[in-house]
Parts: structure tokens; sequence; C-alpha cells
């Protein structure tokens, strides 16, 4: 079958174009687009006309994409933390279906959780080991504990890297005290999110998303970015402060200029780095692998079996 998957996430949206039988997935097209939908919905409540118009012009874009390449079976979009906490979350869902054909659903946490580790994990061969996904977002780092393809424990905290410069950051480059602040405050959201019972019971962590394959890429001084190199990559807790202390220092202009990152991540990638240091620490992990497969292949999978 083949599936078109749209992740309208809080920072990004993305699209994965996929032939998927028995539960493997052959990628035919993937793109992301940096567009800050959740631009001032921590301080507002609601999705801003001008982000939403951004969203708008990329999903158009996707679905000429999808058009182009013959159609897909199964058309489906998923909407994340910025649009379920939004008051106009719902209207701007319809809006994505009924100008596009994308059988758009805003899907509730456990839900996100359950995807994003079915992806993350959909080419590993499951050792039994316990295992945390993390998955750092726009407006939310959501955590999935599992062992092979089950799933024990998710939370989905409201620390994502949009969320947190908006509400930290507020000088470029970020000033060190508004750095130990946010990370102050991402330790006590993941604190209260994360049992100390489910913490201690984990080995090692698979970090997915924007984030964390960003800093992967610049960790190998990629230029071209190159997936098949980030993919299985390991971050240790030491790299992840060196390259976020390294990013801190510049001031945006230049942090679009490092090679590995993607110029529309740069007001952000400094939140990200100390929410997914803050992430280890939480787990008392020394490093975590990098993966590219997330929610958009867990929702291909999922899309082609139901």
């Amino acid at each position: 079958m083949r599936v078109a998957v749209v992740d309208i996430g809080t920072n990004s949206t993305r699209l994965l174009l996929a032939d998927v039988a028995a539960g493997r997935v052959t990628e035919r097209e993937r793109h992301t687009t940096i567009t800050r939908l959740g631009q001032g919905v921590d301080r507002n409540g609601a999705l801003a006309p001008e982000a939403m118009e951004r969203v708008f012009a990329a999903v158009a874009r996707y679905r000429a994409i999808v058009d182009d390449a013959g159609g897909a079976d199964r058309t489906i979009g998923v909407l994340t933390s910025a649009v379920r906490d939004a008051s106009n979350g719902a209207a701007f869902a319809a809006a994505v279906r009924d100008r596009y054909g994308v059988d758009a659903r805003t899907i509730p946490g456990e839900e996100e959780a359950r995807l994003t580790f079915l992806g993350a994990t959909s080419k590993r061969d499951g050792d039994g080991a316990t295992l945390v996904v993390i998955d750092i977002g726009g407006g939310s780092t959501e955590f999935v504990v599992g062992r092979g393809r089950d799933v024990s424990f998710f939370a989905s905290t409201q620390a994502g890297v949009v969320r947190m410069s908006e509400r930290h950051l507020a000088h470029d480059p970020p000033r060190a005290g508004e750095r130990r602040a946010l990370a102050a405050d991402a330790r006590a959201v993941y604190a209260a999110s994360l049992p100390a019972a489910i913490r201690d019971g984990v080995v090692e962590a698979i970090a997915v998303a924007g984030t964390a394959t960003s800093l992967a890429a610049i960790d190998q001084d990629l230029e071209p970015y190159d997936p098949e190199r980030v993919h299985g990559h390991r971050l240790d807790r030491a790299t992840i402060d060196a390259i976020g202390a390294r990013l801190a220092a510049l001031p945006e202009a230049e942090r679009r200029r490092v090679r590995g990152l993607h110029p529309d991540r740069a007001p952000t990638i400094v939140a990200g780095a100390l929410l997914l240091g803050e992430a280890l620490d939480a787990f008392g992990l020394e490093s975590t692998e990098v993966s590219e497969h997330d929610i958009l292949r867990g929702a291909a999978i999922d899309a082609a079996a139901s």
C-alpha cells in the first residue's frame, strides 16, 4: 500500500510518501519545512494566522508532490502539541482536511507516543532491553518507555523547543542565565512527569526528531545532510553539552551557517540541546542513539495495517 503521511508539528511540517508492506517501509519522498506553527501558542493560547498560512503553504506543496508521484492509497495527517493546545486547533485541522484532501486528525498524547515508539523501533530486532524514546518537538517533549514493540509508559511534557525558547531565551545570543533557567525549567517539568521507578528501569535511549538529528549532523560535520549517517549515530552527554555551548555562543545569523544545521532550526537548536541533555540526565543515561525513524514511519505502518 502506498501511504502519504503529513506530520504537522509545532516547529515543522513534514511529509513521508512510502510503500508499506508487511510492516516494511520503502520511502519514496521525504520532506521537511520549518513552519513554526506553535509561534505564540504558549503566550496567547491560539494559532497565529501567519503561522497557519505557513503550514497551509507547506501542505499545498506536499499535496502536489503526492499527486505528481501518482497519488497514495491513503493520505493522512497527524497534528500534535500546538494544535492540541490551541483554542482554534479544531478549526485549523478542519481547514487542512477540507482544502487539501488530507485525512487530518489531532491525536492525543497517548496515540502520539504509540506511533512514535512504533516508528523508532520498527527496524530493531528487540533485545528485550527497556528503552526510552525521546521525541523533542516544538511544543512538547514526549517520553515513551517500552520493551520490544510494547509501550509500558508515556509522558507528554510541556517542554518543547519553540515553547521554551519563547519562554526563556530573550537575547541573541542567549545569556548564560537564560540557558540555566531553561535547563532548570525542563528539569522540573521532566521530574514531575517521570516517576522514579520508570526512570530507574530504563537502560538505553533513542532520540528522534529534528533536535537529535541536527546535533548528530553537526557532530559529524555533515554538509549536505546525510540521513544514512545520522541514523544510528550515538551522541554522548559531553558532546551534546559541547555542541550546545558552541551554538549558544553564536548569534542566530551565525548559527544559520553552522555545518550540519538546517538554517531554519537555528532559532531553537540551543533550547533543543539543553532539553536533550536534561532528558538524558532524567534517566541517568550517558548517551543516546539517534534515529531517523519516528512518528512519520509509525503512522505509515499503522495506516497500512488498518
